[in-house]
């Protein structure tokens, strides 16, 4: 038996209809969508005093370490990398507004990594995911979608802030929002002509022109492997129990549980890895994965570690498999040494990937009946909420408490798993947290 043969049989290639060339353009465009974070978490990072090099460093290795463990473990077309949103807590409240040193700050990530390997061994996490009423699903793909979309209008000038109407129309004769507009109609163009490769002729198209134009510009800066020694084993576990971090990991911990759930709903859906039971096979190895990563990057020098929404880019291209997260992976292994090609790719170039997967994404809600309205007013609520509040947490909370609510309200609580009571009752109080905040 070949060894082809066998990596075939373990990918599962022929129960998932796919094959190498197309796992492997899929593991391109994944990391062409999200290879911005290469350049931007270095930079919100670097705010609390980290040093860039270090942080840059540390954001592939770990990004490298959670895609590989997803992809060769666990087995999912998933790809991981520090979390924006994340990030900007780490930096913007822990560390400059509460004037946490950012040693502690690790720590503080590092505690939340293994209280989610903890909570992960206990079947807690599993426990959850299994809770979530499974019409919710489809609901969760097409928000994730709605929001990969929006990043997408935002990143590329096409939509802007209004102070009178929220948002607006941008300048599109911008030079790179037309540069990002000719983008979208070229991989729109692909596509409608069936070319597998759309996304990644598309984006390496559009940065191309970017570049010969002058509308993308490349500054590379002097980068080695050797910087991370700035910022790898540098967490300070004492400091962190000393300050009593409980609030913060808590954070840590809550946003990134529900996020990472929402991803793995939105990009499973898509790829149609569920079973007929509405079952994730290999949950255990998915969630061991993330808590891993988010390990990795505490004790190399990032924030929390995330499996990303963008992964969706890489399944909409036609990944099935791990080896879309294992190629992805090895992509971030090669940015560690060449960084600054990857900040070459401008995001007039990856916005309108991002845009065409957000409508590829839509195809789930036609699981979706919208005749009855328990189940059609909280998947409303979950799609609409998580763009616009650009949380995928916060789109789950809404739609678990509407339809608890609403299975109570029609007399039909029996029907309510009793850990979506517990959920719901925790997202209440956040809420409630959140507003007292406010």
């Amino acid at each position: 038996m070949s060894l082809r043969y066998r990596l075939e049989h373990y990918f599962e290639f022929k129960a998932l209809e796919t094959n190498w060339r197309t796992e492997i353009l899929a593991g391109f465009t994944t990391f062409m969508t999200m290879a911005y974070i290469v350049f931007v978490n270095p930079a919100v990072l670097h705010e609390t005093g980290m040093p860039l090099a270090a942080v840059t460093a540390a954001t592939c290795l770990s990004a490298a370490a959670g895609s590989l463990l997803m992809g060769g473990f666990a087995r999912y077309p998933i790809a991981l990398a520090p979390g924006m949103g994340l990030n900007a807590y780490f930096t913007y409240v822990v560390v400059k507004g509460m004037g946490v040193p950012w040693q502690a700050a690790l720590g503080a990530v590092f505690l939340s990594g293994i209280a989610f390997f903890l909570l992960t061994l206990l079947g807690v996490r599993q426990l959850i995911i299994s809770a979530i009423p499974y019409e919710l699903y489809s609901a969760v793909a097409a928000g994730v979608g709605l929001f990969i979309a929006l990043i997408g209008f935002r990143n590329s000038g096409i939509i802007v802030s209004s102070a009178s109407t929220t948002v607006t129309l941008g300048n599109l004769r911008a030079p790179g929002t037309a540069l990002a507009v000719f983008g979208l109609l070229l991989i729109a163009s692909l596509l409608a002509w069936r070319v597998r490769a759309a996304m990644v002729i598309g984006i390496l198209a559009t940065a191309a022109i970017g570049l010969a134009t002058g509308v993308a510009k490349w500054a590379p800066q002097p980068y080695g492997l050797r910087d991370l020694s700035a910022t790898a084993g540098k967490l300070d576990l004492g400091a962190t129990l000393r300050f009593g971090f409980l609030e913060i990991v808590f954070v840590f911990l809550f946003i990134d549980l529900f996020d990472n759930i929402g991803t793995l709903l939105a990009v499973g859906k898509k790829a149609g890895l569920f079973d007929h039971a509405h079952q994730i096979p290999r949950v255990n190895r998915i969630l061991l994965s993330d808590a891993t990563a988010t390990v990795v990057g505490s004790l190399t020098g990032t924030s929390t570690v995330v499996s990303y929404i963008e992964s969706a880019a890489g399944v909409a291209a036609g990944g099935r498999s791990g080896v879309t997260a294992i190629v992805t992976g090895l992509l971030f292994v090669v940015a560690l040494f060449v960084a600054p090609l990857v900040g070459a790719i401008p995001d007039a170039a990856t916005a309108p990937a991002l845009i065409v997967v957000g409508s590829l994404m839509m195809t789930v809600v036609r699981d979706i009946d919208w005749q009855d309205p328990e189940i059609a007013i909280p998947a409303f609520l979950t799609m609409l909420a998580i763009p616009l509040t650009f949380s995928i947490a916060n789109g789950l909370a809404f739609g678990f408490t509407a339809y608890t609510v609403l299975k109570i309200a029609r007399g039909k609580f029996r029907e309510v798993n009793w850990l979506v009571y517990v959920l719901t009752a925790l997202f209440i109080a956040r809420f409630a947290y959140l507003a007292q905040g406010g």
